[in-house]
């Protein structure tokens, strides 16, 4: 029941049905998903481990705020890892692979022009990094990532508009491949870094 609880409250924060600073009761909490009070309280203490809810002893419990200087911390340290994923993976990848890469690139196209769904689009972009983690063959860098990945899907869904849709994400992903297919591993991971950081400087046009 703990494992439901928090997985519930964790997907409610990420798509900001619980929003930003709002207050958690657990009382409330347990009538409205049908459990007891005790995996509530234990599944809101994982959830602030992970920095996405904080507690004032003894006074109040609230929904992390999404605060933008937090945005820089996170996205370098998912470049980071991420680039370390595709290092770890080069010289395991095969034609296969680049196959799949590229069919989920045109996937996430196809959802980027038709889609006028955040969810949609985020999951579809997550779904080819996500390939590149797993290429690396790394359990625990892949689960380290998944904490990290949470916490950006939560400022994209806050700050992305999809009112004029970009299509430059999807052409940073076309230079990644372009460099696994030339066997220059090198360039591969500078065309990630690049795409990660041109996600966060969107993110910063957002909020100006």
């Amino acid at each position: 029941m703990r494992d439901e609880a928090y997985n519930t409250l964790q997907e409610w924060i990420v798509l900001g049905k619980l929003e930003p600073d709002a207050k958690l009761k657990d009382q409330e909490l347990s009538e409205v998903l049908g459990i007891s009070r005790t995996p509530v309280r234990e599944a809101l203490l994982k959830l602030e481990d992970e920095g996405l809810v904080v507690t004032k002893a003894n006074r109040w419990t609230q929904v992390a705020p999404i605060n933008p200087v937090e945005a820089e911390n996170i996205y370098s340290i998912g470049w980071t890892l991420e680039c370390l994923a595709l290092e770890q993976g080069t010289a395991l990848i095969s034609s296969k692979d680049i196959a799949e890469l590229e069919a989920l690139n045109e996937r996430f196209y196809r959802i980027l022009r038709s889609d006028d769904d955040k969810l949609a689009v985020i999951q579809a972009d997550n779904q080819f990094h996500n390939k590149i983690i797993q290429l690396s063959g790394n359990a625990e860098l892949t689960k380290i990532l998944e904490g990290v990945k949470v916490k950006i899907k939560r400022m994209e869904l806050h700050y992305f508009r999809l009112n004029v849709r970009k299509l430059s994400s999807y052409e940073e992903h076309k230079q990644i491949i372009d460099a696994l297919k030339r066997k220059n591993p090198a360039q591969a991971k500078e065309a990630l870094r690049d795409n990660w950081k041109n996600s966060l400087e969107r993110i910063r046009l957002y909020i100006e």
